[in-house]
């Protein structure tokens, strides 16, 4: 029985700007029909690796192969579609020169750009030059411009920045249907737990090593922190000094204090705060579960 051959496979890839470290000794493998989300601090190493895996950065150490080939090559680089923030735009284009230019160098006729505009909601705004968009529209035109090509491999930088609601859950129902033809995507992202719910595995990138690769509820899983979020008339110095406290921080107009022992927080909270209201107790999330991985390896 053969084994399914990888999407994009990164071995040992190491990286240093002077004396900084970006990369140091990384492994990835993302297989067809998945979703990785790479997360991690500021200076992780997320966007060294993302430039190297589509083919704008060589390794100084290690190797990246999409489907077995070397992202530099251009034959290589038709099979990636890439929405990076970095990219800039034309601002003298339209968004249909633009897109129908994306198919054509990837190898499609100019009429491939046609549905995937009306995926994406683009139809009307074709004929608009993209110094008349507004930041979300440039948003959907890059990603119109990274699906059209219909890639074996999304590599997405913040693919949801500058969209709305309705426009998120709309971008991830059309990767999901990509996702069913086969397309692997790697999303790096700071909206953690929109990752939680759409990405098969996790990958934590901190001062370019891997922390973790697992799915997110497994992450979670290993964290056993409860979240108290409370609205109370206690200043953060005194919640700091609440038994069974490890981290107080705001929340709106709220408070959000994380536990391992949310039975005998609330016992003296009530107790010090007969007022205190909008109490809601809850397991932690991704977005916890990844500081916690950061804050360690920090402290080791």
């Amino acid at each position: 029985m053969g084994t399914t051959q990888a999407v994009m496979t990164a071995e040992g890839l190491r990286y240093r700007y002077g004396e900084t470290v970006a990369l140091d000794g990384v492994d990835l493998r993302v297989d067809p029909g998945e979703c990785v989300a790479l997360l991690g601090p500021n200076g992780a190493g997320k966007s060294t690796l993302v430039t190297i895996a589509v083919g704008l950065l060589a390794p100084q150490h290690g190797t990246v192969r999409i489907l077995g080939g070397d992202p530099r090559r251009a034959v290589t680089r038709r099979r990636l579609g890439v929405a990076q923030q970095t990219l800039g735009f034309p601002n003298t284009l339209t968004v249909n020169e633009l897109v129908t230019g994306a198919a054509v160098r990837g190898g499609l006729r100019a009429s491939a750009a046609g549905p995937v505009l009306a995926e994406l909601g683009l139809t009307e705004l074709k004929g608009r030059r993209v110094s008349k968009l507004s930041g979300g529209q440039k948003q959907r035109v890059q990603l119109a411009m990274a699906l059209v090509t219909e890639p074996v491999l999304l590599v997405l930088d913040e693919p949801t920045v500058g969209l709305d609601t309705n426009a998120r859950r709309h971008f991830w129902q059309i990767l999901a249907r990509r996702r069913e033809q086969g397309a692997a995507v790697l999303v790096t992202t700071h909206l953690i737990e929109e990752s939680a719910a759409v990405a098969d595995r996790v990958v934590v990138l901190d001062r370019g090593r891997i922390l973790a690769d697992a799915p997110p509820d497994e992450l979670v899983s290993r964290l056993p922190d409860r979240t108290v979020t409370v609205r109370t008339g206690l200043d953060h110095d005194e919640l700091h000094r609440l038994p069974g406290v490890l981290s107080v921080a705001p929340e709106h107009d709220l408070v959000r204090i994380q536990t391992r022992t949310p039975e005998d927080l609330l016992r003296v909270l009530l107790d010090r705060d007969p007022d205190l209201s909008e109490l809601r107790v809850r397991d932690a999330g991704l977005e916890e579960a990844v500081l916690a991985l950061t804050d360690r390896a920090e402290a080791a």
